[in-house]
């Protein structure tokens, strides 16, 4: 029987509210521009482009609580509060009037996103990765089963920096519903249980500094609240 070189790593994992349970994380998809005024504050067309998707780490997934580490490299990391979604069956080509049977549940975090990074890999056309994928880039409240709370589709979705609203929407606001978006990805690769996807933020993006309280909720879904920790010093 053939083992491992090394100690295999840890499993990712959320937590599941009300349980000691947690929900394993096998790969963690993010849908780029979903809500029609973040993509104008982009300087895009949301009328015009199909969805599309990044990735991060699963292990990026870190307990969206205490303190959130400010990260290398950055002077303007950015928040980005989002619906996250929880799948527990998997599939691929699948039909949109079948994509909500493959989701166990839902929370709310943040793409947390290195804004000056990306802005200098998206002008010299390189890949973003490091600006999107670094450690505890995806903080994330606990999930709850949709056998709790159902399939979210005109919630409330904001994002408090220091008690003040930054921002704000509704989850019927996005331009791809969670099934279309589901649909839409399993095109690409084989969905599979574990996987997570962020669905999108809405207008109001923004800095952080270190110190900062952030409190993010998706209403009658999840809500969290965190504070960022002190600037990495370069080395």
């Amino acid at each position: 029987m053939s083992e491992f070189v090394i100690t295999p790593p840890a499993t990712p994992s959320v937590a599941v509210a009300g349980s000691n349970a947690r929900f394993p994380v096998r790969r963690v998809f993010c849908v780029g521009r979903n809500y029609a005024a973040h993509a104008r504050e982009m300087g895009k067309d949301p009328d015009r482009e199909p969805p599309f998707f990044f990735m991060k780490p699963a292990d990026a997934v870190v307990a969206a609580e205490g303190v959130i580490p400010y990260p290398p490299a950055t002077n303007e990391l950015h928040h980005e509060v989002e619906m996250v979604v929880a799948l527990g069956g998997g599939g691929a080509g699948v039909a949109v009037e079948d994509a909500l049977a493959l989701v166990w549940g839902y929370g709310v975090g943040v793409d947390l996103t290195r804004r000056d990074m990306q802005a200098v890999a998206k002008e010299m056309s390189r890949p973003w990765d490091l600006a999107k994928g670094f450690d505890a880039s995806a903080p994330c409240s606990a999930l709850r089963p949709v056998g709790e709370i159902g399939h979210p589709a005109d919630a409330r979705i904001s994002l408090e920096v220091n008690g003040v609203v930054k921002q704000s929407g509704t989850l019927k606001e996005m331009i791809w519903s969670v099934a279309e978006v589901i649909s839409h990805l399993s095109r690409f690769v084989t969905l599979a249980p574990g996987d997570l996807i962020f669905s999108g933020t809405p207008a109001g993006v923004g800095s952080l500094q270190p110190g900062d309280r952030v409190r993010g909720v998706v209403d009658g879904v999840a809500e969290f609240d965190f504070e960022v920790g002190a600037a990495a010093q370069e080395a």
